[in-house]
């Protein structure tokens, strides 16, 4: 194991012969120097793995010695030494990112702690993540095995999510494939679920059902709505809980969580079917019914998603609701951008409907593009590159601007997806929909027990092209196959996400109300 390099500053550096000693009776390499300027120069010359560094020295300032290392390795861990407690003194080593704060007089035993939570602080928290899951494992088996309520569902998503989360950090490759286990014999026991109360709900009053996606706006949105007060509904297309856990962290510091929740999308979990149910309040056989004109079939190659604002338009009125509102669809930075210069004249409107498509367009370069497949190979580094995409975005830039502008927010999606991995084969004619996750079509052969099956789509409120026509959905990870390029289609779709079919990522989704701090 590769020796501890550590450098340490201090014009006085002589009288502490005695902790240097110790460091290196501990095992560690230790060289020191007098002055910010020969640290700058040692820096450059030699790779550390740790500084210490004294605050008042002749010359360059400890804080100055500090901004130009950083400058130099800006990784390198610094721990600040100082005789001083003053607060602008904390402050602004704080704010140049330093790893540790000790006033003196140092004792040796604070140095080798300092070292032990810098250095091994990674190990510290796997080892301590590693022992708590195990502990956690046999409960969350428990749960798998309970859960027949929506309710218990929920509370078993989150405890998934948030393990993932946690073991994420973690190095133990071991237990994240535990965890990668339950989520599919929670998946298993999830389509179970699904598949034995979905056409009951269909019939159900709405207290005896889930929140679906066609009730969001009714019971959700347009009891905000207040004359005078602006209120953003902010869908953002196929967004997990998991990656709207990654980026929430970022929003508590700009406003607080008035409520969270799980709702359920409605199948088939796409665009199409999803978000036109939520934006008009009603399920796709409705909107075909009662304004076919809005209804794009599946096998028509007209956009799918063109009519949502007038859906919405439809939905406020059959409400009774006179206020002002906007929708607005954002697909690019750019547009992006330039909603974000008409802030002011969005905040004279009651409600304000924005959805941004960044998420679903990652996912389909991610199946596309092939060196963003590679960087983004697992679920730690796609959900890093979702936080990585909205910290840098125009969303939270908008975000920032309203809650200074003590607006309210409300933020979920129209579904989620899932990264598939089992072929399952299908067959089917030429009017069959295309999706991976689900089929829909007149003359398709399958193996029942491989899906979940709708015969009767017009009571699942789904249209019908015809009266023999079904809906097939994949569960878990698994994908529909058709026999033709079967090989080939097969190696280029597993391991992307998809969306369509029945899983807790696609279907459990996040409905999140914000209010300024």
């Amino acid at each position: 194991m590769r020796q501890i390099r550590i450098l340490w500053v201090d014009d006085e550096v002589g009288v502490l012969r005695s902790h240097i000693l110790f460091l290196q009776e501990k095992g560690f390499e230790t060289d020191t120097c007098h002055s910010g300027n020969d640290a700058i120069q040692m820096v450059k010359e030699k790779p550390y793995d740790i500084i210490f560094l004294d605050e008042y020295m002749p010359g360059l300032s400890g804080i100055e010695t500090l901004r130009r290392i950083k400058a130099i390795t800006p990784s390198i861990p610094v721990v600040m030494i100082t005789k001083s407690e003053e607060e602008d003194i904390m402050d602004a080593a704080i704010g140049s990112q330093i790893a540790d704060y000790l006033i003196k007089p140092v004792k040796p035993q604070q140095i080798l702690l300092s070292l032990k939570r810098i250095l091994d602080i990674g190990e510290i928290v796997s080892r301590q993540t590693t022992t708590v899951f195990r502990e956690e494992f046999g409960n969350i088996a428990g749960m798998i095995s309970s859960a027949s309520s929506f309710e218990q569902w929920c509370e078993l998503y989150r405890h998934l999510t948030f393990w993932q989360g946690e073991l994420i950090r973690s190095s133990d490759t071991g237990m994240r494939e535990v965890l990668r286990m339950q989520e599919t014999d929670a998946n298993r026991g999830f389509a179970k679920y699904i598949s034995g109360n979905y056409m009951t709900w269909m019939s159900a009053d709405a207290s005896e059902r889930p929140l679906l996606s066609p009730a969001v706006m009714s019971r959700r949105i347009f009891p905000l709505i207040s004359k005078g007060s602006p209120l953003f509904f902010i869908v953002v297309d196929n967004m997990r809980f998991d990656q709207w856990q990654t980026i929430a962290g970022d929003l508590r510091q700009i406003m607080r969580t008035v409520y969270e929740e799980l709702y359920l999308s409605i199948l088939p979990t796409t665009t199409q079917y999803s978000r036109n149910a939520l934006f008009a309040g009603l399920m796709p056989a409705a909107i075909d019914e009662l304004m076919p004109e809005y209804w794009i079939s599946d096998h028509e190659e007209e956009g799918k998603n063109l009519n949502e604002e007038k859906l919405l338009a439809k939905n406020l009125q059959r409400a009774g609701l006179s206020c002002k509102w906007s929708y607005t669809k954002i697909s690019s930075d750019t547009e992006g951008r330039n909603l974000n210069e008409k802030v002011s004249q969005l905040m004279t409107n009651d409600l304000n409907v924005l959805v941004y498509n960044f998420v679903d367009l990652l996912s389909h370069a991610r199946t596309e593009v092939n060196v963003i497949r590679q960087m983004t190979g697992d679920e730690a580094s796609w959900l890093s590159l979702t936080h990585s995409w909205f910290i840098h975005s125009p969303l939270f830039e908008l975000l920032k601007m309203v809650a200074a502008r003590g607006a309210r927010v409300v933020i979920t999606t129209d579904h989620g997806s899932v990264k598939v991995q089992k072929p399952v084969r299908v067959v089917g004619d030429r009017q069959t929909s295309m999706n991976l996750r689900y089929k829909t079509g007149r003359n398709l052969d399958y193996n029942a027990r491989d899906v979940f099956e709708i015969t009767a789509p017009n009571k699942a409120g789904l249209p019908m092209t015809n009266i023999t026509s079904r809906y097939i959905f994949a569960c878990g990870n698994d994908f529909l196959v058709y026999p033709n390029n079967y090989n080939q289609v097969v190696a280029y779709y597993r391991d992307s996400f998809q969306h369509g079919g029945i899983s807790l990522h696609e279907m459990m989704l996040p409905l999140v109300s914000l209010e300024p701090i």
